[in-house]
């Protein structure tokens, strides 16, 4: 990604477009392998109906 982009004019440039690439990667690209559904919905669905063992309520994690 960063070869076929370039030259950057700054490292400022680069980094954003490094963000943007992550970006697509996790939420945009549809994954085949994954039911053409992007990364991070295979994830969110995992996360909505894991529950661990020896509870009774699903796990809900937060940033804060």
């Amino acid at each position: 990604m960063v070869r076929n982009k370039g030259p950057w004019k700054s490292i400022d440039d680069l980094e954003i477009a490094v963000a943007e690439y992550i970006d697509w990667f996790n939420y945009r690209r549809l994954h085949g392998e994954m039911g053409m559904i992007p990364p991070v919905e295979v994830e969110q669905s995992y996360y909505d109906s894991h529950i661990p063992v020896g509870t009774t309520e699903r796990v809900i994690e937060s940033l804060h």
